[in-house]
């Protein structure tokens, strides 16, 4: 059982893949705790995080955007934290639940690297091998969103990806299907949004990645977590390490439920959400899934400075 300070009513979120931007890391360079983080990432990537998040074409690949943007939620992680903050449960959306994990001390930083590489290279070979597409469909919700997939699925893949509020969904599928769909979002009002993405990713077209990433978590420690983790798969507030493994290597195929993992995550007392790392998106999300919480962007050491001191 969970045992909390009960002046710890703040839940930390992450965020995946897409909110990464030119110079993410460096505000993170500034203060001994990120700064720790980053140095351990790029010992570890044999290769300078900060350097590489100035690159451009860098920052287009799976490869070296997902470990870039898990020593960035880290590194936020780390600051709050030795800036005071305290947390009552974590959770990322898709890449950022590894940072969560780090975050509740599930996962060693390394391992979660070297895991997230593994991870990065597997889903963009399979984004090459079985070509893809997703979209976010603004003022849909899950139901509308499931009704689209199948009235332009045919005989292609097209799954609803992300859960992410109650008016936006992200669908996910082959390049036809996708377009199919977007076109008819259209016709139903629904604004379609194709993303930047390399791949149909937590679609079934990501199959080909599951073996590799199930492989490399077999062989790494799992912890029990020092808070709970609201985990993506299910929705739900989890503790066992085994299962956070098993629904960690499924991830990549499974929707997001990021309305459930929210919910859970105030339901078990979290007031307030702070995102650790770079963005808002997840902060924007916060507000209308759980618009009596209060949901604060942490990109800064100075942005978790203020966070803390104003309780």
């Amino acid at each position: 059982m969970f045992v909390y300070n009960t002046s710890s009513i703040c839940a930390v979120v992450f965020p995946g893949q897409g909110s990464q931007f030119a110079g993410m890391a460096d505000p993170w360079t500034l203060h001994p705790a990120g700064r720790a983080v980053l140095e351990e990432a790029s010992n570890a990537m044999g290769r300078d995080i900060a350097v590489g998040c100035h690159d451009q074409e860098l920052l287009a690949t799976t490869e070296f955007v997902q470990p870039a943007l898990l020593a960035c939620g880290v590194s936020a992680f780390r600051v709050l934290r030795a800036e005071g903050a305290t947390f009552l449960g974590a959770a990322g959306h898709s890449l950022g639940e590894f940072a969560a994990l780090v975050a509740a001390d599930v996962l060693d930083l390394a391992d979660a690297l070297d895991v997230v590489v593994v991870r990065g290279r597997a889903m963009q070979r399979a984004g090459e091998e079985r070509p893809g597409a997703m979209a976010a469909l603004l003022g849909a919700d899950v139901e509308q969103a499931i009704a689209l997939c199948g009235d332009a699925r045919e005989d292609d893949v097209l799954v609803v990806a992300n859960e992410n509020s109650p008016a936006q969904v992200v669908i996910s599928g082959s390049v036809p299907a996708v377009e199919r769909a977007s076109s008819l979002a259209a016709e139903r009002k629904i604004r379609a949004l194709r993303l930047n993405v390399a791949g149909a990713f937590h679609s079934p077209l990501m199959e080909p990645a599951v073996a590799q990433i199930v492989e490399r978590l077999s062989s790494i420690a799992f912890r029990p977590p020092a808070f709970p983790i609201a985990e993506n798969v299910v929705g739900a507030l989890v503790q066992d390490p085994g299962e956070l493994r098993e629904l960690l290597g499924r991830q990549v195929v499974s929707p997001v439920r990021w309305i459930d993992c929210a919910r859970a995550l105030a339901a078990a007392g979290a007031a307030t959400f702070a995102e650790a790392g770079p963005g808002n998106v997840l902060t924007k999300l916060a507000k209308r899934v759980v618009p009596e919480a209060r949901a604060v962007a942490i990109g800064s050491p100075e942005a978790a400075v203020a966070f803390i001191s104003s309780g």
